[in-house]
């Protein structure tokens, strides 16, 4: 019986096939480089490293740079987008710990740039000195005192989105945004906490000036905003529905603010 010869494959077709194949793989890989890249932001934040944070962010002068963390305005340079990581201190007897879940993360078809959406949950605790409480809402606060320091423990969850630019090989920070979801003291749930705060304007203005709590448990506010806010988020609130914002990024070829070779 004789046997049949098995086709020569087609030149130009493995070849095209071996391309697509190279193509999908690195979009793999960059996939996993942008989620080690929010995963090593959120380590470095949670060790009180944030000045590390900074080389994570795509060189200055970089088109398209922006960072929003409130309603409060946008960041939208490298000075002012980095003075967020800047200075800030490692208090003792403070914890800090974000867990992030949920990527869903889109490398873009030309594999320049990526997009991404996390959920992240956790814990934020620490010490203040009386003096300094007195600047903050009472309710923030747990009724018993710490080696005679008022102490905040506070449940949190925020959401974050991340848009990433591969910039000399490496993926960088390119657009970044962060808002919370709820947050509530350690002895109240978060229903409760968010239903005594809504009427009280004072604490929405200091909720959204807040950056975090210094030495002592002394309030740091936000720096000054480069433009006004374009995209609002409404934390959980007793009297409104939840959305999904940001929304999951979808299948793109080219981001248009993506620079020029």
């Amino acid at each position: 019986m004789s046997q049949s010869t098995p086709a020569t494959p087609d030149p130009a077709a493995l070849a095209a096939r071996i391309a697509e194949l190279e193509h999908r793989l690195a979009r793999t890989e960059a996939r996993g480089a942008v989620e080690n890249l929010f995963s090593n932001y959120m380590h470095l934040h949670n060790g009180y490293e944030d000045e590390k944070i900074i080389g994570l962010w795509a060189s200055p002068g970089t088109p398209g740079l922006r960072a929003q963390y409130s309603n409060k305005g946008i960041y939208d340079n490298w000075e002012s987008i980095t003075a967020y990581h800047r200075g800030r201190p490692a208090p003792v007897g403070k914890l800090l710990l974000h867990y992030s879940t949920t990527p869903s993360i889109e490398v873009a078809g030309d594999g320049r740039s990526a997009r991404g959406i996390w959920i992240v949950g956790g814990v934020e605790s620490g010490l203040t000195d009386p003096a300094q409480a007195a600047n903050a809402p009472e309710f923030l606060y747990e009724k018993e005192l710490v080696n005679g320091q008022k102490v905040w423990a506070h449940w949190v969850a925020m959401k974050y989105e991340m848009h990433a630019l591969l910039q000399d090989g490496v993926w960088k920070i390119w657009r970044f945004r962060c808002f919370e979801v709820f947050r509530a003291p350690y002895g109240r749930n978060w229903i409760d906490f968010a239903a005594c705060t809504e009427a009280i304007p004072d604490f929405q203005r200091f909720h959204e000036n807040l950056a975090y709590f210094g030495h002592d448990g002394k309030p740091v506010w936000l720096p000054d905003t480069d433009q006004p806010a374009q995209d609002f988020y409404q934390a959980y609130s007793t009297q409104t529905a939840q959305a999904v914002v940001p929304r999951p990024p979808a299948p793109y070829d080219t981001d248009p603010e993506t620079p020029a070779h």
